[in-house]
């Protein structure tokens, strides 16, 4: 199995990212983190997880283990194939998609583009008990969390549905202050 690679990132596609690594061009499926972290390099590590058919070997790409390991974990999920794995840790960092399934929070899954409820219940039934404990950092200790749902909440308030909240807070920094939160999310939705 390739499960890292170092090379220097010469092309963007559609499929992915090409990395020459010592003159050999694999073709990586990579993370939306894997990409930024690959982005204007001379050279960049991937870890990878090499998924093999019948038919093809697909390497993907991502910016960290914790990434990839979320990766595979999600791959154990009924319904849940790799392009669709791929789109979920592309969706959030890990840690935080490991609180949402730790603390069985549905619309936080659901806000990520192209899964529905029904593979966000199936993905939550299905690891909640698989992570473990210490992967997972409660409310209380996670500000990041905590200011997180307080401001997705607001924006329940103002109308928005859940999926609707998750999303319009995809785009903005987690570090700020719930109430910052907001307006930034209001900003770009209008």
């Amino acid at each position: 199995m390739i499960s890292r690679l170092r090379g220097q990132p010469v092309a963007r596609v559609p499929e992915g990212l090409v990395l020459d690594v010592n003159g050999v061009g694999y073709l990586v499926a990579a993370s939306a983190a894997a990409l930024r972290k690959a982005n204007g390099v001379a050279e960049v590590v991937v870890e990878t997880y090499l998924h093999v058919r019948e038919d093809a070997l697909q390497l993907y790409g991502f910016a960290d283990a914790a990434e990839r390991e979320l990766f595979t974990q999600l791959l154990t999920v009924n319904g849940v194939g790799p392009k669709v794995a791929l789109a979920i840790v592309s969706g959030s960092p890990a840690a935080e998609l490991r609180r949402a399934i730790a603390l069985e929070d549905i619309a936080r899954v659901q806000a990520i583009p192209g899964i529905g409820k029904k593979t966000a219940e199936r993905i939550v039934l299905e690891l909640k008990g698989k992570l473990g404990a210490e992967e997972v950092t409660p409310i209380s200790a996670a500000g990041g969390t905590a200011a997180h749902l307080t401001a997705r909440e607001a924006l329940v308030e103002l109308g928005y549905s859940l999926v609707e909240a998750e999303q319009a807070l995809a785009g903005v920094d987690p570090d700020l202050a719930p109430e910052e939160r907001v307006r930034l999310a209001l900003r770009q939705a209008a």
